[in-house]
């Protein structure tokens, strides 16, 4: 445009980067993540209480539908989605994630077991009592500063007055930019007690606190087994709590006993509640344990109640061990007591939460006490104004009555202002010239009504002046003398703590970790058979022998070993698996068996079956690795016996396949041959012993668009047939070369 010039400012890319990403992640942290260190509560909490007290949804009024509320909060002071207002909205009214739930919500607000709640068009809220009265009780008394909204056509309270120290009681969880919080919930009783002793000796030690909060107090109950280690953790506001859920053992009919877990740890809230059933059932699939005949969920509204039942003569204790070691019944909560303090993000200890609780209630009571003194002072000069005029109350009627306008007589009340006004006497007007009321005094004599003059009236005014008078002297004491202060803090907690607290849910002990201890398998020789389908089973030795030609025909692999043993199964991808002799189905011969796929991570759709042995064949003895690109190695057997399910048996070049695994035992020539007809013979002695990490040496030059295709052994002396497409090759008469020659052609 003519008359403006454009103007351009050079910059570092990378400083742009960083400052906008740096204003990024602190809003992420101060205006969305992280709670306020005073009232306990994120923006969207405290917004969502706030609009609710605005719109006036109070404990004893009708509910109001939840769209309601979580349109009217993103539209005055929270537009980051409803979805987020209604999420936070449905939390602070669930009591089972919240000690003490700060919405009464009306309608489907979800279930311990994970369901959702239902959309908020059908659900209804409203504020808990305890919410009004020590969350938003004095926000009329200007004892927190109001700050503009988004678009400053609103203004939002910058905290609430909330009166106990909520982030200890309802915790909180978020996660920012770089950071998260972790808070566990408290009992309200135990941290009251903890402020006030605190109050009483601010040198107090996080020791000495924890003699009133034993330790995290979860709605959901369950036993906190690391006892010694939490005073570390609430010193330093950092480290790992063990949880674990409550179980009964019930005696059944016929000598039987169940196991019934009572309560649970607060991380199995939710969907974790199922996976803890799927855990139990694989425990059972996998044979960890066979005396669980049956699990269910009898869970409903009364509470958690989760029935395992045994078999006969198992040892209840002995599982319940199992329970915790294998599943989330034992599970950890990870503290980190992060919240915004004095406008920056800090982790903090239980004395630091509790001191920062304490400030800003000492800062809540002089700024409440200030306001109520103001407003006193005020009524005691009106007060005093009409005990005054009452006094003199002819005068003043004499003035209004002589008087043009109301100004003319305000003047005469304030400043003695008699010229404008016609008196009846020289009297009268020296008196009036003498008034001297104060501006407010005045207006309220000039609004005075008439009953006011009867006797009842004015000693009604007289007692209510009294009474104003032992307020305001009250109220200087409490803003005078810190001693007085506390004890007012300290009284209001003790009301709060009598109406609304409830007893310790969750044990606090030191248990010993959970040893479960396997039954002793008795040890027995088997067949394992395999057939071409990939199907497996394990067979009686004696039930083979009866029928070994049909076993033996119709069957890939038939090893003999025992029940305690692994199957190794080596695949072309180069990965080996490894399979209990335990977990695969025994029975009887005829039985179809389980496919292989179901029982290891190999997967016949992407891998396909190489070589299959137990361990304990191949353990000390060398094996024979060949891939389809020609490398060799020899691989000491022992290096296969590993904890994992799957490991990497061999190293592979891309686009190579492994073709061969062989025990080599006395062999001492191999022949090597290829798909075109090459036939290579040479002394096994020449293939070099490796790692199961190494790709191996060349063991012979293919020629181009060659492969290997098979690996014989030969022994010294025996004479070795094999068919090569229609002709016959004898393997001992073939030259002895060297290992990475050419080898020799065979001609059709």
């Amino acid at each position: 445009m003519q008359g403006t010039q454009e103007q351009i400012i050079r910059t570092e890319f990378s400083e742009i980067m960083q400052k906008s990403y740096i204003d990024y992640a602190m809003s992420v942290i101060i205006a969305r993540a992280l709670p306020d260190v005073r009232d306990g509560l994120k923006p969207v909490q405290r917004r969502t209480l706030y609009d609710m007290y605005e719109l006036g949804i109070r404990y004893d009024r009708p509910y109001r539908k939840c769209a309601r509320i979580v349109g009217d909060t993103m539209g005055k002071y929270h537009p980051h989605g409803d979805s987020s207002i209604y999420e936070s909205l449905v939390v602070m009214a669930q009591d089972f994630k919240k000690g003490m739930p700060l919405v009464d919500g009306h309608g489907n607000f979800g279930s311990i077991e994970g369901d959702g709640a239902a959309a908020m068009r059908y659900t209804e809220a409203r504020l808990q009592k305890i919410t009004q009265e020590a969350f938003l009780g004095d926000l009329d008394k200007n004892v927190v500063d109001f700050i503009p909204n988004f678009d400053s056509t609103e203004q939002e309270p910058e905290v609430l007055p909330v009166r106990v120290p909520n982030l200890l009681v309802n915790g909180s969880e978020g996660i920012a930019v770089g950071m998260s919080t972790s808070t566990p919930p408290h009992n309200l009783g135990e941290v009251v007690e903890a402020v006030k002793a605190y109050m009483r000796h601010p040198d107090i030690t996080t020791e000495e606190l924890m003699k009133y909060v034993e330790g995290p107090d979860f709605p959901t109950g369950g036993i906190v087994v690391n006892k010694d280690e939490l005073l570390d953790i609430y010193r330093t506001g950092s480290g790992k709590i063990r949880l674990r859920g409550k179980v009964e053992v019930e005696p059944v009919k016929g000598g039987k006993e169940r196991l019934v877990i009572t309560e649970i740890p607060y991380t199995m809230i939710g969907a974790n509640i199922g996976k803890f059933l799927n855990d139990v059932f694989n425990l059972v699939e996998t044979k960890k344990t066979n005396d669980i005949v049956d699990i269910s969920n009898q869970s409903s509204k009364e509470g958690i109640r989760i029935v395992i039942e045994l078999k006969k003569g198992a040892d209840a204790r002995n599982l319940e061990n199992l329970l915790y070691k294998k599943t989330r019944l034992e599970d950890t909560f990870g503290v980190n007591m992060l919240a915004v303090a004095n406008g920056r993000p800090e982790t903090m200890g239980l004395k630091d939460i509790i001191r920062h609780h304490v400030e800003f209630q000492y800062e809540l009571t002089t700024r409440k006490y200030q306001t109520l003194l103001q407003k006193e002072l005020e009524k005691k000069e009106i007060q005093e104004g009409l005990i005054k005029a009452c006094d003199v109350i002819d005068l003043i009627i004499e003035i209004l009555r002589g008087s043009k306008n109301i100004k003319d007589a305000k003047a005469c009340l304030v400043n003695g202002e008699t010229a404008p006004i016609k008196f009846k006497s020289k009297y009268s007007e020296k008196a009036a010239s003498q008034l001297k009321f104060t501006e407010r005094q005045a207006q309220a004599i000039l609004e005075m009504r008439l009953y006011k003059l009867i006797g009842l009236e004015i000693e009604a005014l007289m007692k209510a002046h009294k009474e104003t008078l032992r307020r305001i002297e009250d109220y200087q004491e409490i803003l005078e003398l810190p001693s007085v202060m506390s004890r007012v803090i300290q009284e209001e907690m003790d009301a709060i703590v009598s109406e609304y607290a409830v007893p310790r849910k969750t044990r606090i002990e030191n248990a010993k970790e959970a040893v479960f201890e396997e039954k002793k398998i008795e040890e027995q020789e088997v067949v394992f058979l395999m057939d071409r389908f990939g199907y497996v089973k394990t067979i009686d030795v004696s039930v083979y022998e009866r029928n070994q030609e049909a076993a033996d025909a119709e069957n890939k692999y038939v090893i003999n070993c025992m029940n305690t043993d692994k199957i190794c199964v080596f695949t072309d991808t180069g990965r080996l698996h490894l399979v209990k002799v335990m977990d695969i189905p025994y029975g009887r011969f005829r039985d179809k068996g389980t496919p292989m796929d179901n029982l290891g991570n190999y997967d016949s759709s992407g891998e396909n079956i190489v070589y299959v042995n137990a361990l304990e064949h191949i353990r000390g003895e060398k094996l024979l690795f060949a891939t389809k690109q020609g490398m060799l190695k020899q691989v000491d057997g022992s290096e296969f016996d590993a904890s994992k399910r799957t490991i990497a048996a061999t190293k592979l070049a891309d686009e190579d396949k492994l073709i061969s695994v062989k025990i080599a035992g006395t062999c001492t020539q191999i022949v090597l041959q290829t798909v075109s007809g090459v036939f290579l013979r040479f002394a096994l002695e020449e293939v070099p012993e490796k790692k199961k990490g190494a790709i191996g040496v060349r063991g012979i030059k293919l020629l181009k668009g060659d492969s290997l295709e098979h690996v014989y052994f030969l022994q010294e002396g025996q004479d070795t047939d094999v068919q090569y497409k229609e002709k016959h090759v004898q393997l001992n008469r073939l030259k002895i070369g060297k290992r990475d020659t050419k080898g020799c052609k065979i001609r059709l």
